[in-house]
């Protein structure tokens, strides 16, 4: 797979992301079918694949549960290899998640997630909303320690993955990229992606087969890069002929829309 700039942020992601909630957490989860959290062995395989693949980009957070440690142990001698997105905002214990929005809350959370991840810096820092986007996003203490991690070097860019159509918006005019939720069943935050396109913003979409309810997987792809703001789109999955089939299809469609 061709890799795409990511918006301004001179960041090149593949348009396949692989997002690891299953790499550490299977606890109060929205997928259909429940699962144990693999082996470290499969998780090696499976990153090894991605890479064959053309995959680049891997979405974790503090609140996936062992999500960051392990890929601190797996990703090691190849940091900069990948590009990670990582999150803060979301604490998850005792089977259910908490929300922290403040500066000092961030400042903490991205020290243990470089901690844990093995790594002096990450390349994308997303807010990892609980809904109310725009109060958030007015919380001028947190917008400027986000914009100082960036000049600190800690993290090359900076976004939020929203929830609204209003938080979505603003979060691209305070901030680099956007993380959305779009698919067949669910376009509700359509807009965002359109002020992206218009303005050259970095949008990734999140819940494209809809946390694993979608009936067609490829016709979820080929919706979700019909529109030219979407950047990557996340896929989390442990199935490796999965992530091959999502590949193949995503490859094939991405390469019909360019010869049109």
């Amino acid at each position: 797979m061709d890799k795409r700039q990511l918006g301004q942020t001179g960041i090149e992601v593949s348009p396949i992301g692989l997002g690891t909630v299953k790499f550490g957490r299977n606890e109060s989860v929205k997928y259909p079918q429940s699962y144990e959290l693999p082996s470290d062995e499969h998780l090696s395989n499976l990153l090894t694949q991605a890479k064959a693949l053309g995959i680049n980009t891997l979405d974790t957070a503090p609140s996936y549960g062992s999500s960051e440690e392990r890929l601190g142990r797996l990703l090691y001698n190849q940091r900069n290899e990948w590009v990670i997105i990582d999150k803060a905002g979301e604490e998850f214990k005792d089977n259910k998640s908490s929300y922290i929005f403040t500066a000092d809350h961030f400042e903490r959370s991205l020290e243990r997630s470089l901690k844990r991840l093995n790594t002096d810096y990450i390349d994308v820092l997303l807010i990892h909303s609980d809904g109310h986007d725009i109060e958030i996003l007015s919380n001028n203490s947190l917008i400027k320690k986000l914009h100082h991690f960036k000049e600190q070097g800690l993290v090359k860019a900076i976004g939020a993955s929203t929830k609204t159509i209003e938080g979505g918006i603003m979060a691209l005019q305070l901030l680099d990229v956007v993380m959305a939720t779009y698919n067949t069943e669910n376009t509700n935050e359509k807009p965002v992606l359109n002020y992206a396109a218009e303005y050259n913003k970095g949008l990734i979409l999140k819940k494209v087969m809809a946390s694993g309810h979608t009936s067609s997987p490829s016709k979820s792809l080929e919706f979700a890069f019909s529109h030219p703001g979407v950047t990557s789109a996340i896929i989390g999955t442990i199935n490796i002929n999965h992530l091959k089939e999502n590949v193949k299809t995503t490859t094939q469609y991405l390469s019909l829309i360019q010869r049109e």
